[in-house]
């Protein structure tokens, strides 16, 4: 290796080294004096850059150029960090025609018996009889029947539950998207997604916790039967919520099952979600922002996400705003017209229905607009590998 460039030119580009994934075949190694740090971020990012998206289109590649084991790098660790990633961008990836609640199901249910976890569905009418009402108020109008997934693993440890919102494809409902709106919608289920991607990371690493993913899976879709703007819902948790705009569903579903999650005593909850433009507006699409009022938690994922390479930022949970989303004819609006602070108010919202002291949300994009080293254009985990980091101290492992 020659020219591993300054401190200042590397905190512009993470995963410089990533690029040398692109050399001729052959078996190649680090020489330098780098710090231990350095030689785990050449070595994931070279994993990471390796990636490639080929179902429908196989990649015309010879020969991989391969990385011998820097020193000191945890081999496992970083093959699971990059498998976990290699399956939320798979799934992102993914058109939502191959994409819809059923192909998710059926990925949620092969990380299940790939690891040995226990896993539970509820679908269609039957979410109605289980008292997920605006799960199944969301989907109804799509042929692809909304569904909730729900993931067990391990029997003994801290327990950690993972939510997702599994939006399939967002038409934005009856309140419907421009078409340019709807290019990316596909993405909509990257909360799923990264918290799938997540969960294998911390099976394959065997990780001492009892761990719960749940994912609310649906498509926004339009038909006779769709919500309809100003219907008030009766959620899970008994809280009334006014739709003042069906393309603010995610945190519908969410709602739904947050509180599911919390009926259930868990020691961290952590929910991942595709939710606001605003957050996009706000830190843009690289860094991933969170959400929690548990300032250990806050702390412990910062130091993760310096030791992953995954960057983070902590949105506050302003509660002098929460009565923007109390409209008075129900306990919650799903979209306040005010104009200011959208991820803000989105976030107070599922806030509402987790009421747990140690809860974190992440507002994600899912996506990287462009290629980049280790990171190509397309589906894109975010805040995952900073989760798994922090975890030792968010649970005391």
């Amino acid at each position: 290796m020659i020219g591993f460039g300054s401190a200042k030119t590397r905190a512009r580009q993470r995963f410089a080294l990533a690029k040398a994934a692109s050399l001729p075949a052959g078996a190649w190694h680090l020489v330098g004096n780098l710090s231990q740090i350095q030689r785990d971020e050449a070595a994931l990012g070279w994993l990471l850059a390796m990636y490639r998206f080929d179902r429908y289109r196989p990649a015309k590649v010879g020969a991989p150029a391969v990385l011998q084991l820097p020193e000191g790098c945890d081999a496992d660790r970083l093959l699971a960090m990059a498998a976990g990633e290699y399956l939320t961008r798979d799934l992102i990836n993914t058109p939502a025609a191959d994409m819809g609640p059923d192909q998710l199901e059926a990925a949620f249910l092969e990380l299940a018996a790939r690891f040995g976890a226990r896993a539970k569905v509820v679908k269609g009418d039957d979410l109605l009889e289980q008292n997920f009402p605006m799960i199944h108020a969301v989907g109804r109008a799509s042929p692809r029947a909304p569904r909730l997934m729900d993931l067990h693993w391990g029997n003994s440890g801290p327990s950690l539950t993972l939510v997702g919102k599994g939006v399939c494809f967002d038409t934005g409902g009856l309140n419907i998207k421009p078409s340019t709106g709807m290019l990316l919608m596909k993405k909509d289920m990257g909360g799923a997604a990264t918290v799938m991607g997540l969960a294998q990371m911390i099976m394959q690493l065997g990780l001492p916790v009892r761990l719960r993913v749940i994912v609310a899976a649906v498509e926004n879709v339009i038909a006779g039967n769709a919500l309809k703007p100003k219907d008030i819902l009766t959620s899970r948790k008994g809280l009334t919520v006014e739709v003042n705009d069906t393309d603010a569903e995610g945190r519908l579903v969410l709602g739904d099952a947050l509180a599911l999650a919390t009926e259930t005593p868990t020691d961290v909850l952590i929910s991942m979600a595709t939710l606001t433009g605003a957050a996009r507006v706000a830190v843009g699409p690289d860094l991933a922002p969170y959400y929690t009022d548990d300032a250990g938690m806050a702390a412990a994922l910062e130091s993760g996400a310096v030791a992953a390479f995954d960057p983070v930022w902590r949105l506050p949970f302003h509660t002098p705003y929460e009565h923007i989303i109390e409209p008075g004819i129900a306990d919650l609006d799903n979209a306040p017209g005010w104009g200011f602070a959208g991820s803000v108010t989105a976030a107070l919202f599922l806030r509402r229905f987790a009421d747990h002291p140690r809860y974190m949300h992440f507002d994600i994009y899912g996506h990287a607009p462009a290629d980049l080293p280790a990171r190509p254009k397309g589906g894109v985990g975010q805040g995952a590998r900073a989760i798994l980091a922090g975890l030792p101290a968010m649970l005391g492992l």
